[in-house]
């Protein structure tokens, strides 16, 4: 993986610490926050895409269309099964575990159905990325009560739903040519019109929510955009077998926010864990 894909999936990683640091702080505001957020980020990010259409010219229509409703359907599971965990589970367990079934399924995907064939640094590497991750995930043992299960039970549908965003974005970028600017934010305010029905059911939750955790929502409004196109424009760059476990260098950052902010147990363990996902990440940039 060369350095300028490596540059864009560190930069991502902090991006993706952050909104998720952020995500945490509002772990109850359910779909009602995925809304607010999706919402944001496509009212943020609109003169993003104007320059994006303007330099680039509008895809065919009928393949960028399938292309985006088939992400953004995956992309509101996402948030709203991680919207859940992080409503009843610790960030340094749901984030690691999600974060790190994502890559694994994903280099399996794109070995399978994409024919990729990542050299033998690029599989050691991932592979070192998924054991630290999950030395991170159950650094309290093997979970036992029925909330410990729930978090991790949901950290894991999390990154199924991961692997297969990945996967379908980074085909839709390359094979399909759409521009990620663009495609990022025509997905973001698929997510908000998919999940507007709802928004307008339930206008007091969402009111409610808006007061309580405005900042939050403005933040990952920014933030997650940000990690997702950077991230984008490295799979044009590099392998996704190989970008999808490199960008788990966000766990190290996650781990110590959730630490030193949050005040989450285990942060020996965790972090031995991150120093492991650290190794896999250098090894990935020389694959």
């Amino acid at each position: 993986m060369g350095l300028v894909a490596v540059l864009l999936v560190v930069a991502a990683a902090f991006a993706h610490a952050g909104w998720n640091f952020f995500a945490k702080r509002a772990g109850s505001g359910g779909a009602a926050f995925v809304w607010l957020g999706a919402a944001c980020s496509a009212v943020l990010y609109l003169p993003v895409m104007a320059v994006s259409l303007w330099w680039t010219g509008l895809p065919a229509p009928n393949i960028g269309l399938l292309a985006v409703v088939v992400s953004a359907l995956l992309h509101v599971g996402y948030f709203v099964l991680l919207q859940r965990g992080y409503s009843v589970g610790d960030m340094s367990v749901v984030y690691p575990l999600a974060r790190g079934t994502g890559p694994m399924l994903s280099m399996v995907i794109a070995v399978v159905l994409l024919h990729e064939r990542p050299g033998l640094l690029g599989v050691l590497g991932g592979l070192l990325v998924v054991a630290g991750v999950l030395v991170i995930g159950l650094s309290d043992g093997v979970p036992r009560s029925a909330a410990s299960l729930t978090g991790v039970g949901f950290g894991l549908l999390t990154g199924a739903l991961i692997a297969l965003y990945t996967v379908w974005d980074a085909y839709a970028v390359t094979a399909l040519a759409l521009p990620p600017l663009l495609f990022d934010w025509a997905n973001n305010a698929m997510r908000a019109l998919v999940l507007s029905p709802y928004a307008a059911r339930q206008r007091s939750a969402v009111a409610e929510i808006w007061t309580r955790y405005r900042r939050e929502v403005l933040a990952v409004a920014l933030l997650s955009p940000l990690a997702y196109i950077l991230v984008l424009f490295a799979m044009r760059l590099a392998p996704v077998s190989l970008v999808a476990p490199a960008r788990e260098l966000s766990i190290v950052l996650a781990g110590l926010l959730a630490w030193r902010v949050l005040g989450e147990a285990q942060p020996g363990r965790r972090l031995a864990g991150a120093v492991v996902v650290l190794t896999g990440v250098v090894l990935l940039g020389f694959a």
